[in-house]
């Protein structure tokens, strides 16, 4: 469908809306121009973003017709072919109450969650982060079977008793990335088979508004993945663990090589082992009580999981060798990592 690959542009009065789609995602952004005449247009979006970025800072003029977009701007002019504006998808229409969130906490959320959700469109219910009422407040829960991810947000009330929905991370993730660093509120809305998002205003005259449709289907049982209790803990600094991970990892060249960690009284020892490459090993000063064992995993959903955990400090709970482990701040129960081990000789 070649209309996909435009954009929307829609003036009323003073107001500039640009609307982008692919039937399941849908971005909308608002803005303030000075506008001269109603109308609606459909251009190509990557045509159109190309051309007003190379253009020099000062005002951009734009004008229409049924067949033709003139964009001109100091001694620069274009014309580009549009698409028919009548052909472009109906707009998904928010429905549900709306819910304010505060965007820094749904911020930090989405970034310790969205990263332990599949990529693989083969397993449709695993690309989605669970949205879920739990003990009085909101749960995101993400897996992809080798890692799963739980940030809970206290007093939150989005859905009600016992409601959960299925959210795309891919949508999640492309609203991570126009929060930014946004402070304020995000508006949510759930609708039956779909959820809008409203942030702003970005400035002083502008507004985003993402809507996605939800995921069908039942997310697994993830809470017999989680053991009631680890008889063995770590406590080590964030950052030299994960300082010391980037560097035992340069001999593992691809993700299938795991990281061995020997788990010790008075620290922990990383090693690397490769048949092609070499070794590699690191002594990291940690607190350790439990059995001496050896536990190896995958270095990247290590990373990511460590990197996901806010603090100084990051607990590692472990049963043996081949059991799920978490990793969690020390000073919160509002996230866990749990990451499957790899058998290694």
């Amino acid at each position: 469908m070649p209309i996909l690959g435009g954009v929307r542009l829609s003036v009323s009065g003073d107001a500039l809306e640009v609307t982008g789609t692919d039937l399941d995602l849908t971005i909308t952004v608002s803005t303030t121009v000075s506008g001269s005449g109603d109308g609606v247009v459909v251009a190509p979006g990557r045509l159109l973003t190309d051309i007003v970025r190379a253009l020099e800072p000062g005002a951009v003029s734009l004008e229409a017709d049924d067949e033709e977009l003139r964009i001109a701007s100091g001694r620069s002019h274009f014309t580009v072919r549009t698409h028919p504006s009548a052909d472009f998808p109906r707009l998904p229409v928010p429905t549900g109450d709306s819910v304010a969130l505060e965007a820094a906490g749904l911020t930090e959320a989405l970034r310790q969650v969205t990263r332990a959700a599949s990529s693989e469109e083969s397993r449709p219910i695993l690309t989605g982060v669970l949205m879920a009422a739990e003990d009085g407040g909101l749960r995101l829960v993400a897996t992809d079977s080798y890692r799963l991810a739980v940030r809970d947000l206290p007093g939150v009330g989005v859905l009600g008793e016992g409601q959960k929905v299925l959210v795309p991370s891919r949508a999640l993730n492309e609203l991570l990335r126009l929060l930014g660093s946004a402070d304020g509120q995000v508006s949510l809305r759930l609708g039956a088979h779909d959820a809008t998002f409203g942030i702003g205003p970005g400035g002083p005259d502008a507004g985003i508004t993402l809507t996605t449709r939800l995921i069908e289907g039942e997310f697994p049982n993830y809470k017999a993945l989680i053991p009631a209790n680890y008889p063995n803990r770590l406590i080590v600094a964030r950052e030299a663990l994960l300082d010391a991970v980037r560097r035992v990892k340069l001999l593992a060249r691809d993700a299938t090589t795991p990281v061995r960690i020997a788990l010790r009284p008075n620290g922990i020892e990383l090693t690397v082992i490769t048949t092609d490459w070499g070794t590699a090993t690191e002594d990291v000063d940690a607190k350790y009580e439990g059995a001496e064992i050896t536990v190896a995993f995958n270095p990247n959903f290590l990373i990511e999981g460590v990197e996901a955990v806010t603090g100084d400090e990051v607990a590692l709970d472990t049963l043996d060798a081949l059991k799920p482990a978490t990793l969690r701040p020390i000073d919160s129960d509002a996230y866990l990592y749990l990451l499957m081990p790899v058998r290694v000789s």
